[in-house]
């Protein structure tokens, strides 16, 4: 070991020394507080540097009641969220978010509406705001969070009433655009997978489904109901095929959903999208990886958690008059799976 390796680690005091200024002065410079002058905050940053000063993290949140560090909040089970391609969307969102300050991101996962141990931790003081995704039913956890004065922001509309700011894409507009579609291309049979009755974004893209169906003067009968896995995907196609063997349309309300209908209706010996038309929703790269390639509706999943992060971060720096809520915009992308070449 060498004698560099031995030394002790620079403390506060031999930095003050160094810079020649007081204990309080250093202090005052490493927790960006006021009352310092250009000049002392100068000579405390020179001696930082020629001393490789590190500041004692624990310390500094005493100090400024800050503890550096984000949740990002997920509330499902770890196998759910790294199957599905729209969790490392939203995490790359996030961290993207945060690359230009110094914070650290704190990953949880876990059903937040039944486990009571992640709001314990988040209002124990070990962050400083929170963004909470895929939530369920009317999860208390957003109201228990603000209600301890924790900033929080949601991804994906909030059931209820809960006044805390989300971030969300326009679901109800891509769904629409996706019935429309099938129309347009001599669909009349067309069911859908939706999402999970007890959250808001499965909730909306069956709303527009709906509106699309009825708007083309078309029964709006065909729904099963799915989890976002391809197994449930799977199932769900399989009901609706049971119910309706001549089904020539399905809009799916995730691609995750639709790589699973694809797989049935390969099974079933169903063609598509000659016999069955098949439109997604997220466009993630599961999108491309079928065969057929997917029609789907886009939306930007890394641009929720940057817009999550953004807007939580703009809350914790003191920003005034934040919007309540920021939706994003969803565009339809054709693909293989609703063209008929000639």
């Amino acid at each position: 070991m060498t004698e560099s390796d031995e030394r002790a680690a620079p403390t506060l005091e031999e930095v003050a020394r160094v810079a020649g200024v007081s204990r309080s002065t250093v202090s005052r410079v490493i927790n960006d507080m006021p009352g310092v002058s250009k000049r002392a905050k100068e000579a405390v940053t020179e001696a930082i540097a020629a001393l490789r000063y590190v500041p004692n993290q624990a310390a500094r949140s005493l100090v400024t009641r800050r503890t550096n560090s984000i949740a990002l909040v997920v509330s499902e089970q770890g196998d759910r969220v790294f199957g599905d391609p729209f969790f490392a969307g939203v995490l790359r969102g996030v961290s993207a978010g945060m690359s230009a300050g110094h914070r650290q991101l704190v990953l949880m996962m876990g059903r937040t509406d039944v486990d009571d141990s992640v709001a314990n931790y988040l209002c124990g003081g070990h962050v400083d705001g929170a963004v909470v995704v895929s939530l369920h039913g009317h999860d208390p956890l957003p109201k228990r969070l603000a209600d301890a004065g924790l900033p929080v922001v949601v991804v994906g509309r909030p059931l209820g009433d809960t006044a805390v700011p989300y971030v969300d894409s326009d679901n109800m507009s891509g769904s629409l655009q996706a019935a429309r579609h099938l129309v347009e291309i001599g669909r009349r049979r067309i069911a859908t997978i939706a999402g999970p009755e007890d959250m808001a974004v499965g909730i909306d893209r069956l709303t527009g489904w709906r509106r699309g169906m009825t708007e083309a003067g078309l029964k709006p009968d065909l729904v099963v109901h799915s989890d976002f896995s391809g197994k449930g995907g799977a199932a769900a196609m399989a009901e609706l095929l049971d119910r309706d063997p001549d089904i020539d349309g399905v809009f799916a309300a995730a691609d995750i959903i639709a790589v699973g209908a694809l797989r049935t209706l390969a099974d079933k010996g169903r063609r598509v999208p000659e016999d069955v038309a098949v439109v997604g929703h997220d466009d993630s790269i599961l999108a491309t990886s079928t065969t057929p390639a997917l029609t789907t509706v886009r939306q930007s999943v890394e641009e929720l958690g940057r817009s999550a992060t953004w807007r939580l971060l703009a809350q914790l720096e003191g920003e005034t008059h934040l919007p309540p809520s920021v939706l994003l915009p969803t565009e339809l992308v054709v693909r293989a799976s609703t063209l008929i070449r000639p």
